[in-house]
Parts: structure tokens; sequence; C-alpha cells
């Protein structure tokens, strides 16, 4: 099924969906809030997976999928809404063996350092540092990019690379938006600097998530047969139409105001998201709901 200019609002996804074997959904804005899981779209995931699809998330999230697994256990989202999880994390942790051996600065949250687990790296200081790698702000609930001005005038001066293991800009998290560690790799990149991207809208998160779809079914899947699901134009709706498959989007607070709010999504909304926009879903939702 191909995009359209004129975006449909659909009340529930069953009867799309059942012209899919797969789903790839996002989880942050979707699955979950990052306080509390949304039971419409828990709900859409079990019901999808009961009638034979397979249901692999699909996260910018900056820590390994079974750090994320834990995670989402932790919130109440239960087991059996997936297959599989694939993440940002997973796609950073190829790009840091890479560069093995060549000394590098974290900068992020103590919560993201799953994502060093077993890789042998060698952390050091900004001042020693070969490159940087940005999981996160050190404090999302206080900061924003502007904190960080004078650590990336030093990045420049030592012409450091910077690896971003989380392409978001921001996430809800509860009532309110947080920025992540893509709004420090804009920042960095405005001041001149060199920014690696891994996870969404980039090509091999998909790669990896559909040998995932494929693992779990144990069958080849093409990409007509594989529907994606998130709410985020840049790294979603964008990812999606580049790797070739279709896309939903889900309206959560990212870019429509108001959207966990009790009335309905309106159609004229959503095309106004769209409007001048080269990629587009093929359909969206207020949630994701069954």
């Amino acid at each position: 099924m191909s995009a359209q200019d004129n975006i449909p609002v659909l009340s529930s996804i069953q009867r799309l969906a059942g012209g899919y074997d797969a789903m790839l959904c996002d989880i942050w804005g979707v699955i979950h809030n990052g306080e509390r899981p949304f039971e419409d779209a828990v709900l859409a995931c079990q019901s999808f997976r009961k009638q034979g699809g397979t249901v692999v998330l699909i996260s910018n999230s900056p820590r390994p999928g079974n750090a994320v697994a834990l995670q989402l256990s932790q919130i109440g989202v239960p087991e059996d809404i997936y297959d599989g999880i694939v993440t940002s994390g997973d796609t950073t942790r190829h790009v840091l063996v890479e560069r093995r051996g060549l000394p590098v600065f974290h900068l992020g949250p103590e919560r993201d350092k799953p994502l060093l687990d077993g890789l042998e790296l060698e952390l050091v200081g900004l001042e020693e540092a070969a490159y940087v790698l940005c999981s996160g702000l050190y404090d999302d609930l206080t900061e924003s990019p502007e904190d960080y001005t004078d650590m990336f005038s030093r990045m420049r001066a030592r012409n450091l690379a910077m690896v971003c293991a989380n392409p978001d800009i921001q996430v809800e998290r509860g009532d309110r938006l947080i920025y992540c560690a893509g709004a420090l790799a804009e920042a960095f990149e405005k001041r001149g600097g060199e920014v690696v991207y891994t996870g969404k809208p980039h090509r091999p998160i998909y790669e990896m998530a559909i040998a995932r779809i494929e693992e779990a079914r144990g069958e080849g899947v093409p990409a007509d047969r594989i529907l994606c699901i998130g709410d985020s134009l840049k790294t979603d709706i964008t990812g999606a139409v580049i790797a070739g498959l279709d896309v939903v989007f889900v309206a959560s607070a990212l870019h429509i105001d108001g959207s966990n709010e009790e009335e309905p999504l309106s159609e004229r909304v959503v095309n106004e998201v769209f409007s001048g926009v080269e990629h587009k879903p093929i359909a969206a939702q207020k949630t994701l709901k069954w």
C-alpha cells in the first residue's frame, strides 16, 4: 500500500494489519510514555500476534535490546506483546566495535552504561578521547542542549567526532517532553561538528529488525508484508519510507499539541502536520488501537 496525499485517520488498525505478516513497532510514545504502558497499544500487539503476526519492537533507545526488555517489564509492559526487540543501542555497539582500541569519552547518564557491557572500551576524559559517544544528556529533567555549549567548543577545538546512540530529538516522559541524544548531536552539527548516527531513520537498524522478524518466523518476509508504527516524523516515518516499508503515524505530543486529550484525531490536523513533508504514512491513529 502506498502513502497518499490525504492521510486517513483510523479508529481501528485491525483491518489494515490483516494485510501484513509483521509489525515493526516503535516503543516510546507508542507502547508507553516512559512511565506507564498504553493499554490499547498492548492489546493491539497481542491481538496481531494471536492472529499469526510477528511483532518486533524497534527503538532509538541507546541501551541494547535486553536492557530495554527489562525496562519494559519494570513499567508493566507484558512480554507477550513482542517477538523481539532491536534498538539503536544494538546498532551502536557495532560502530563501537569497529572503533575498538580508540579511547572514548561517554557523554550520557549512568543508566545507559549497559550499552558498553562486554565491549572492553577504554573510557577516558574528554581531553584524552579520540571520539565521543553520546547516549543522552546527563540530566534530561533539568538540562537542555544549551548547557553543553562549552563542551561542544572543547570537542570542536580537538576536532572530535560524535557517535550518536539515539537520534531522537525529544520523547514524552509522562506529561512532558525531554531532550534526547539527537538534540545534542543536532546542536553539535550546527557548530560544525561531525556526527555518526545509529538507529532510526538509518537503514542498518531496519536491516537488523527485518532479520529478527525472519528469525522469529523461520522464513523470509517481503517488504510489502511489513508494517511500521511510529510517532516521529524525522525518525519513524522517514526511516520506514526510506527502508521501503509502509508506516502508520501515531499522533503523540511530539507533533500534535493536545494529542493525549479525549477529542478524536482529525484528518485535517494530520494532513497539516504532513503538509510539505516528503515522507508520509499510509494512515494515522490517535493511539495504536486494535
